[in-house]
C-alpha cells in the first residue's frame, strides 16, 4: 500500500520515455510520489530508480493500455493498493503514417484503444474519487494535430481531436469542484514518437525550419499549466500559430500546408 499522506500521488501513463518520462520527473521534482505505467518494464524500473534519488516514492505497474479492458484493470489495481491519486496524467499514445486505405487494421484498432478508449476509461474510473475529495489535477496529452485533419496521419489526428474535445468539455464540467483538467497540445517534439510512428521522414520532423521542443521543455510547460488549472496549453509560439490557423483558415488553405508538413497522402 502506498503511503502518500504527506506527498501528493500522481499516476503517469506512457511513462517509459519521452514526454511521459519527463512529466514524471517534473512531478517528482515538485514533491509528488509516482505510479508509473507503460508496456516496457525495464524502462519503467530505470525511471523509478531515478525518481527515488529525487526523494519520490515510485511504484511501477506494467500495463499495455492498447489492450481492451486494461485501463479498468489499472484503475482497479490502484484501488486495491488503496492509493488516492491527486494527479492523473493521460500521456500514453502512438501514431502512424500513411494513407488510411493502406493502414494496418490491427494498428488502427490499437491506436483507437490506446489514444481514445483507454484515456476515456481511466479518466472515468479515477475522476469520481477526485471530485468526492474536492481536489485533483488531470492532464490529457493531445497534440497540435488535434486542430486540423491530417491526411497521411488521418487516424492519429482524429484521435487527438477527440482528446482535445473531451478534455475541454470535462474541464468545463469540473468548474467549482476543486478538480481541474488540462489538455496539453505540443507540436513536433524531440522524442521517440517520430521513429515509432514512421514520421521521422516527414518534413515536419526532418526540416530545420520547423522548430522542435525537447520533451523536458514540454513537460515543464505542461506541469505549470496543470498546476494553474489552465484548460488548454499549446506549447511554443509557432505551434500556437499552427493551431490557430487550423481553426480559422478554410480547408483549401489548410490542406496544402498539411501536405508540406506531412508529405504525400495519395492512396
Amino acid at each position: 500500500m502506498q503511503d502518500n499522506t504527506s506527498r501528493p500521488l500522481a499516476l503517469v501513463t506512457g511513462a517509459s520515455s519521452g514526454i511521459g518520462a519527463d512529466l514524471a520527473r517534473e512531478l517528482a521534482r515538485h514533491g509528488h510520489d509516482l505510479v508509473l505505467t507503460a508496456r516496457r518494464a525495464p524502462e519503467l524500473e530505470a525511471l523509478a530508480a531515478e525518481l527515488r534519488t529525487l526523494g519520490a516514492a515510485a511504484t511501477v505497474m506494467t500495463k499495455d493500455l492498447s489492450v481492451p479492458g486494461s485501463a479498468r484493470e489499472l484503475a482497479a489495481a490502484v484501488e486495491r493498493a488503496e492509493m488516492q491519486l491527486d494527479v492523473l496524467v493521460n500521456n500514453a499514445g502512438f501514431g502512424d503514417v500513411g494513407a488510411f486505405v493502406h493502414e494496418d487494421p490491427d494498428r488502427i484498432d490499437a491506436m483507437l484503444q490506446l489514444n481514445v478508449a483507454a484515456l476515456t476509461a481511466l479518466t472515468r474510473a479515477i475522476l469520481p474519487g477526485m471530485v468526492a475529495r474536492r481536489r485533483g489535477r488531470i492532464m490529457f496529452v493531445s497534440s497540435t494535430a488535434a486542430y486540423q485533419p491530417g491526411p497521411n496521419m488521418a487516424t492519429y489526428c482524429a484521435t487527438k481531436a477527440y482528446v482535445l474535445s473531451l478534455g475541454e468539455a470535462i474541464a468545463r464540467e469540473l468548474r467549482g469542484t476543486g478538480v481541474t483538467l488540462t489538455t496539453l497540445c505540443p507540436g513536433a517534439t524531440v522524442t521517440g514518437f517520430a521513429a515509432e510512428s514512421g514520421a521521422e521522414s516527414l518534413p515536419l520532423f526532418k526540416s530545420t525550419l520547423v522548430p522542435k521542443m525537447t520533451s523536458a521543455a514540454v513537460a515543464r510547460a505542461g506541469y505549470d499549466a496543470m498546476m494553474r488549472g489552465k484548460p488548454v496549453l499549446v506549447t511554443g509560439f509557432v505551434n500556437k500559430i499552427v493551431a490557430f490557423s487550423g481553426q480559422v483558415f478554410p480547408r483549401f488553405i489548410v490542406f496544402p500546408v498539411e501536405k508540406l508538413l506531412l508529405g504525400d497522402h495519395a492512396a
